[in-house]
């Protein structure tokens, strides 16, 4: 019996610090030595479709046609941002002609149809109340872009982040590009902005080896053919990128598309933001099929049980190491430290409420966010499957 609970003390152990610390690091050597699939080398060619002469601006519309782009905004009640972000996606660099900005009304009761309409979109949706997926599915029926882009309400993007989203798909076999979004704002305890700089770092790593295994909502592109209408409990950001490695399609990372969103101002915002998140990984990791195997090239395999599945039972992972460790205290010193350090952490946690240095906030960050996972699927269980979706608090 010992054995057993030693055994499965350190596969989870090992697991917990293999998908946060290890993996990116494991991307790092596999990618050095050149093992990666072609993704890397086809995110640098196509990067380097429009070339230019050192010294020269970059004129894509003269060296290659450029698609036709329908941009998707989708909207609950965004009367607040709505009129901006109309006006944000008309001034982007991008051919008038080739863009269509279209506004998905999710329902709203607010003046959200209206502002968008006066603010210049080409075709506003008000749809009745079914979930952000279903606005989406309605646009994406209606869009008439070779590729579909897709941001939030909130998000503000960079003059030239579209013609930078877009870039990537002079190979056609990429299917999705994300960029990056960069969090601004008061943070009041809340963590996101470090966690997604080191999210955009293994991101990096990932679409250089074998593609990205999740994207952003505030700023990715799919091809329009490559659409794939989810169920509302979907998400584009964790489906389309699994997905489409199934149909052998790339999913990849561009760091110079870019894109601003306030950040939730505290972290009992942030809490309630993941949790939101998590209720439906349930039917995406199992009722999407994420967790088959079957479709997926090896090393896509490999970043998606690494980094998103494992990630997923890290909760349940913290529990098994913890009950496991408590049980093995009788057998000397070592365990006693190991489990001190579990308790270590949930105390820094608690500190981390009131103190403000950082060692306490990371703590703090770490049990809370991991904590959202498992809220998340009992609110699945509870509540079945989501459907409508809220904005996060203070983030308009």
């Amino acid at each position: 019996m010992t054995t057993v609970l030693i055994v499965l003390f350190w596969v989870s152990a090992g697991l917990i610090v293999f998908t946060h610390f290890l993996y990116p690091a494991v991307l790092w050597v596999l990618g050095f030595i050149g093992l990666g699939s072609a993704a890397g080398h086809r995110r640098r060619a196509a990067a380097s479709r429009f070339p230019a002469a050192p010294g020269e601006e970059l004129d894509l519309a003269a060296e290659d046609p450029l698609p036709t782009v329908s941009l998707v905004i989708a909207a609950y009640n965004e009367e607040a941002v709505i009129k901006a972000k109309v006006e944000n996606a008309r001034a982007l660099d991008y051919p008038p002609e080739l863009l269509e900005v279209i506004v998905a009304s999710d329902g709203s009761t607010d003046r959200t149809v209206e502002l968008a309409e006066a603010a210049g979109a080409d075709l506003v949706l008000d749809l009745p109340r079914g979930g952000k997926l279903l606005a989406q599915n309605a646009a994406a029926g209606r869009a008439r872009g070779e590729i579909l882009a897709f941001s939030d309400a909130n998000s503000t993007w960079e003059n030239d982040a579209l013609r930078e989203l877009i870039r990537p798909f002079g190979d056609p076999e990429v299917g999705y590009v994300c960029g990056r979004v960069d969090f601004i704002g008061p943070t009041g305890g809340n963590l996101e902005g470090l966690y997604w700089s080191w999210e955009m770092k293994v991101r990096t790593l990932e679409s250089d080896f074998a593609g990205v295994t999740a994207g952003n909502g505030a700023i990715y592109a799919v091809r329009s053919s490559a659409y794939l209408p989810l169920d509302a409990s979907g998400s584009h950001d964790l489906s389309f990128p699994f997905l489409l490695a199934k149909s052998h399609l790339f999913s990849l990372y561009r760091p110079a598309a870019r894109a601003a969103e306030k950040v939730v101002p505290d972290l009992e915002g942030e809490l309630a933001r993941k949790r939101r998140m998590m209720v439906g990984i349930w039917d995406i990791v199992v009722g999407e099929g994420m967790i088959d195997p079957r479709g997926y090239r090896l090393g896509y395999a490999f970043e998606i049980f690494s980094h998103r599945v494992t990630r997923y039972a890290t909760p349940f992972l913290h529990l098994v190491a913890f009950a496991t460790n408590a049980a093995l205290l009788g057998q000397g010193a070592f365990w006693v430290v190991l489990f001190g350090l579990q308790v270590a952490l949930l105390i820094a946690a608690l500190i981390g409420r009131r103190a403000p240095l950082m060692p306490f906030r990371l703590a703090r960050y770490y049990v809370m966010t991991t904590a959202a996972i498992a809220l998340g699927l009992w609110d699945r269980w509870r509540q079945g499957p989501p459907g409508t979706w809220e904005k996060a608090e203070g983030t308009r």
